[in-house]
């Protein structure tokens, strides 16, 4: 007769990068900027040549705001969130544009996630245990942000039944 030994069987993981949607990519960033540029230099121009020519100053500084709120924005992107869920637990971590991160470990068998619906249609995100609550995913759209609860959800089913 053959002996087994029981080993126990490896919890699946699960890891996903939440970052924040960003429409315009760097090509369309210059096509944009190239473009509104084009249009203050022109209009500046006309200015300039009928004799208004300090007008062409406020047109230059249009394009430095408009880059300036691009560069903002596009500094805010640097922001994400790292879900991981491994053999030891489960991991958030939040990451500022700064690259300063916080995170917080929990046990996947006591975690609660709880996907939180408003009237509006709006939905909120958030990990429970041990009396902290966490919201995360708020980057996230509404849809995006069920679509990872199911997904998470269904990984923290799949890590508590690899315990039995």
């Amino acid at each position: 007769m053959q002996s087994q030994s029981k080993t126990p069987a490896a919890r699946p993981g699960f890891r996903a990068v939440l970052t924040p949607h960003r429409s315009l990519g760097k090509a369309g960033f210059i096509v944009l900027m190239s473009a509104v540029a084009l249009v203050s230099f022109v209009a500046g121009m006309i200015f300039y040549a009928i004799g208004a020519w300090p007008v062409m100053g406020f047109f230059g500084l249009d394009v430095a705001l408009v880059y300036a709120a691009f560069h903002t924005n596009y500094r805010s992107a640097r922001t994400f969130e790292l879900v991981e869920l491994t053999e030891e637990g489960l991991a958030l971590s939040k990451v500022a544009t700064s690259g300063e991160a916080t995170t917080w470990h929990f046990n996947p068998y006591w975690v609660r996630l709880d996907l939180s619906e408003r009237p509006s249609g709006e939905c909120a995100l958030t990990l429970s245990s041990a009396g902290r609550t966490i919201r995360l995913a708020r980057e996230l759209s509404d849809p995006e942000r069920r679509d990872f609860a199911s997904a998470l959800s269904r990984a923290l089913a799949g890590w508590r039944g690899a315990l039995r």
